[in-house]
C-alpha cells in the first residue's frame, strides 16, 4: 500500500533538510531561488499536500484571510468584476507570504463575527465600510489584524486602503465641462441620498462632481441624480430616465459596470454614445477599453489596491507598524470614444 507522502520524502526527494521543505511550504526563511526551485519540483512529482488541519493545531494558525464584502444586496459581487480584480491582487501577495484568499458577501457585520470566528481566519479585508454604520468597532472586538478598503474611517490607528475618490469625480465632471456639458446626470446607485454619508466612496466621488460644478458655476440639480443599482442591470434601465430627459447631454457614471450596461441601453433606444449623450465611467475594468466605442473611464489600479491590503495585513501580522497606516492611491482621466462636444440632438 502506498504510504501518504510527508516531509520527509520531500526533503529527502530535494536532497534538502525537512526544515528547509518546511520553509518553502508555509513561506518563511530564506530559501535560495534554486533550492526553493528543487523542492517545488520534488512536491509537484510526489504529490506532497500539507496537512492544513495539522498545521492550524500545532501552530493556532489557519493560513486563512478573509475577504468581506458587506452588502445588502445578493449578487452584488458576482455582478461587479471590481471585486475580482480586488481578489486577484490580493491572492498574489497573500501566496507568496503561504496564505490562501477567502472571498465572502455579507449582509450584517454580525454574520462576518460569526464566519470569521467558525473559520478561524489569521486576517481580514474589509471592503466598504463606514463610521456612521458603526460596523468598525465591531470588527475591532475580533481582536484579529483587519485592513479596511474603500471605508473611510476616521480612526488613524486603523490601517486603510482606499484611492482619491473625490479627485476622480471632479476629473471626470471638469472633463465634461470642458466639453461644453451643462446637464451632466450623476448614476450614482440605488442609495437614498439622504443616506449617501453611508456611502463614503460614492459620497466623495459625489462631492469631486459638485466641486467641478461649483467651480463652473453652475447649479447642483438633485433631480440629475439617476438611482439605479451599480450593475449591468441598472445602467442598462438608466437609458430609460434618459429619455425623459433630453437636455441632458453627458452622463458620468459611478463604476464602469453600470456605464456599460447604460451603453447598451442607450444603443437599444435608438441613439448614439457619444453623439447623442457622452458617458463617463469610474474604474478602468480590463473590458472597457475595448468596448465600441471605448469607454472613458477614471481610472484605478484595483489589482494593486488589493496587493498593498495584504501587505498592509502582512506588517499587521508581523506586528510592524506601517510608516503610513492610510494609503491614497492615485487616479486617472482615460479619455477614450464615448465623449464628445456638447451638441444636443433629437433623441426621440
Amino acid at each position: 500500500m502506498k504510504h501518504d507522502v510527508i516531509l520527509h520524502d520531500v526533503a529527502k526527494a530535494a536532497n534538502v533538510s525537512i526544515a528547509t521543505v518546511s520553509n518553502v511550504v508555509n513561506g518563511k526563511g530564506r530559501v535560495s531561488k534554486t533550492t526553493m526551485k528543487r523542492v517545488q519540483q520534488a512536491i509537484e512529482q510526489l504529490g506532497y499536500a500539507p496537512n492544513l488541519l495539522a498545521r492550524h493545531l500545532k501552530t493556532n494558525q489557519s493560513r486563512l484571510i478573509g475577504l468581506v464584502v458587506q452588502t445588502t444586496k445578493p449578487g452584488r459581487i458576482q455582478d461587479n468584476p471590481f471585486y475580482w480584480d480586488l481578489l486577484a491582487g490580493a491572492e498574489e501577495i497573500a501566496r507568496d507570504h503561504g496564505f490562501h484568499m477567502i472571498l465572502v458577501s455579507m449582509g450584517m457585520p454580525e454574520e462576518t463575527l460569526d464566519f470569521v470566528k467558525q473559520r478561524q481566519l489569521d486576517g481580514l479585508l474589509v471592503v466598504g465600510i463606514t463610521d456612521h454604520r458603526g460596523e468598525d468597532a465591531l470588527f475591532r472586538t475580533l481582536d484579529i489584524p483587519c485592513v479596511y478598503i474603500d471605508s473611510y474611517l476616521n480612526d488613524p490607528r486603523l490601517c486603510q486602503v482606499c484611492v482619491d475618490d473625490q479627485y476622480g469625480g471632479y476629473a471626470a465632471t471638469k472633463h465634461l465641462l470642458a466639453l461644453g456639458h451643462r446637464r451632466i446626470a450623476l448614476l450614482i446607485g440605488d442609495i437614498p441620498m439622504d443616506q449617501l454619508h453611508r456611502y463614503a466612496v460614492l459620497q466623495q466621488r459625489w462631492l469631486g462632481y459638485r466641486k467641478a460644478l461649483d467651480e463652473a458655476g453652475l447649479p447642483y440639480d438633485p433631480g440629475l441624480m439617476i438611482r439605479l443599482p451599480t450593475s449591468v442591470q441598472g445602467g442598462y434601465h438608466a437609458a430609460a430616465w434618459l429619455a425623459n430627459h433630453n437636455d441632458v447631454s453627458a452622463i458620468f457614471s459611478m463604476s464602469d459596470i453600470a456605464a456599460l450596461g447604460l451603453m447598451k441601453g442607450i444603443k437599444d433606444m435608438g441613439w448614439r454614445v457619444p453623439e447623442q449623450v457622452s458617458l463617463v465611467g469610474f474604474d478602468n475594468l480590463f473590458m472597457s477599453g475595448y468596448t465600441l466605442p471605448a469607454l472613458t473611464t477614471v481610472s484605478q489600479n484595483i489589482v494593486q489596491k488589493g496587493r498593498v491590503a495584504v501587505k498592509l495585513l502582512m506588517e499587521l501580522m508581523d506586528n510592524k507598524c506601517s510608516t503610513s497606516r492610510k494609503v491614497v492611491l492615485p487616479v486617472e482621466l482615460l479619455v477614450r470614444d464615448t465623449t464628445t462636444k456638447a451638441h444636443l440632438t433629437d433623441r426621440q
